[in-house]
């Protein structure tokens, strides 16, 4: 499948959602961190969609948006499901429209939907939920451009928001960067090796990456780019295959 979400627990990295051709599924995967080994199918979501955000609390795993199939619609519902117990997701808020392609990110607190598409045209809201109740997001400020499908990072004090498809439409490189601690709007800090869209996020504790994507044809290239200061990312190394619309997980 493609355009699942990626959710990460400290033991176990998650897959929900994604396009199964002829149509999108509710199958949350799960795979341990301390053996390469495959994962199992652990639960559904509420819906069958693809094209999600995702996003991890301590707790739980988090699957937002998305383009529901059938009936081929775009989706709001804010899906939760634990890592404690395999189970299936339950739905408990909405985000403020009906969108997809959106970056995922995460605080200690709250997940963030940055950007994406709603119909008819790209947006720039950046939104927040908290993980300590169940309920809707609010607006907490905006991306530098409108964009369609970029990459989430997140540090433990800021959110990012990389690459994406700008209303032109033209595939940037750009990289945003909003903080947790006040709601506010994103800044550019800088830019990706190469500007692209549909790539995969993932986060270390000092550094973001962005992974594969589409520049329009298919890439490789892994890039990385620091927290700890406003710069460009720098190419790193190669994912085995090119591609795009794959999920992220870090340990």
């Amino acid at each position: 499948r493609e355009v699942l979400s990626g959710q990460s627990s400290k033991t176990h990295g998650y897959t929900s959602g994604g396009w199964l051709n002829p149509g999108a599924v509710n199958t949350i995967d799960k795979f341990p961190f301390a053996v390469d080994t495959n994962s199992t199918d652990i639960g559904d979501l509420t819906q069958s969609r693809t094209q999600s955000a995702g996003h991890s609390s301590t707790t739980f795993g988090y699957t937002s948006g998305g383009f529901v199939s059938p009936p081929s619609n775009l989706s709001n519902t804010i899906d939760k499901f634990p890592f404690s117990t395999d189970t299936n997701a339950t739905d408990v808020g909405d985000a403020s429209a009906q969108k997809n392609n959106m970056a995922g990110g995460s605080s200690t607190t709250h997940g963030y939907i940055s950007g994406g598409a709603i119909s008819p045209g790209n947006i720039n809201v950046i939104e927040k939920f908290p993980f300590s109740t169940d309920t809707n997001v609010s607006d907490v400020g905006d991306l530098t451009q409108a964009r369609n499908a970029p990459t989430g990072q997140s540090s433990t004090t800021h959110g990012y928001a990389s690459g994406g498809l700008s209303p032109t439409p033209s595939i940037v490189n750009t990289i945003d960067k909003f903080p947790f601690s006040t709601d506010t709007n994103a800044t550019d800090i800088g830019d990706l090796s190469i500007a692209r869209n549909f790539s995969t996020g993932q986060s270390s504790t000092i550094s973001g990456y962005s992974s594969g994507g589409a520049t329009p044809s298919l890439s490789n290239v892994i890039d990385k780019f620091p927290f700890s200061s406003d710069s460009n990312a720098t190419d790193v190394g190669d994912l085995t295959v090119a591609r795009r619309l794959a999920a992220g997980q870090q340990d």
